[in-house]
């Protein structure tokens, strides 16, 4: 019988494994265009600079506390150190759900459980407030875009919960599976299009800034998420034992 040691310790190892492929990732299509963003935004500075006519001497620029290479490293370390921790929450969510999952298959629940957290905490923030290159956004306004952001998060989660809480509502009127689909759905569209309109909107791209790089960075980070929770759901379904019985979450 499975132990919750053994499940979180799986999902530590798949997690390892799904943020070094992820930041492979993020570094082959999301580096050049953070590359191009800051390029832009030192030629605007300079341009700035150039444009003012001083009496003294334009002081040096300030050198950024870490490298380019520095942060190319640290990108690899944070989606290590990201895939190890979503890795361990995911197999105590898997721990602590299975028994709640209406299947009898290890690895249909972790990719059914993979796909709803992709959605909750990935696709419906993203859809509000996708993300921006290092070159965009106010920092006086990052409190906010921090706190929006998360309350997102929360609320693409009770969107999911919502949605198959209605899909097993509705089953009580009958089993075709198109009545199902259509009551969750309805439910997760409602509850997030709801938070959308309650949301304040944060639009703080500039009009001059090129609107493919904006696009082609946004559309590489939502893909180094579907990476990583597409490698974590496969992962951790190859691993989990498929007719073993899972154990108690919390051991005596």
């Amino acid at each position: 019988m499975r132990t919750f040691g053994n499940l979180l310790v799986r999902g530590l190892i798949v997690g390892l494994f799904a943020g070094l492929l992820a930041g492979t990732f993020a570094y082959v299509m999301g580096e050049p265009h953070i590359d191009a963003a800051i390029a832009i935004e030192e030629a605007g500075g300079a341009a700035h600079t150039h444009g003012e006519a001083t009496e003294a001497p334009a002081a040096e620029e300030e050198e950024p506390l870490v490298s380019r290479n520095g942060q190319r490293f640290g990108l690899f370390l944070a989606t290590s150190l990201y895939g190890v921790a979503l890795g361990g929450i995911f197999a105590v969510g898997f721990a602590l759900l299975r028994r709640r999952l209406r299947t009898t298959s290890d690895s249909y629940a972790a990719l059914g459980l993979a796909a709803a957290g992709f959605v909750g905490i990935v696709l419906v923030p993203f859809l509000k407030y996708p993300p921006n290159p290092p070159a965009v956004g106010d920092p006086e306004t990052i409190t906010k875009r921090t706190v929006t952001y998360l309350l997102t998060l929360v609320i693409g989660l009770l969107a999911v919960w919502a949605g198959v809480a209605a899909s097993r509502w509705a089953q009580r009127f009958g089993d075709a599976p198109w009545i199902r689909l259509a009551a969750g759905g309805a439910a997760f569209v409602v509850t997030v299009v709801a938070a959308y309109l309650i949301l304040p909107a944060i639009n703080e791209v500039p009009g001059s800034f090129p609107a493919t790089l904006l696009w082609q960075f946004r559309f590489a980070s939502l893909g180094t998420q579907a990476v990583l929770w597409t490698l974590i759901g496969f992962g951790y379904a190859a691993l989990v034992d498929r007719h073993s019985k899972v154990a108690e979450p919390v051991a005596a």
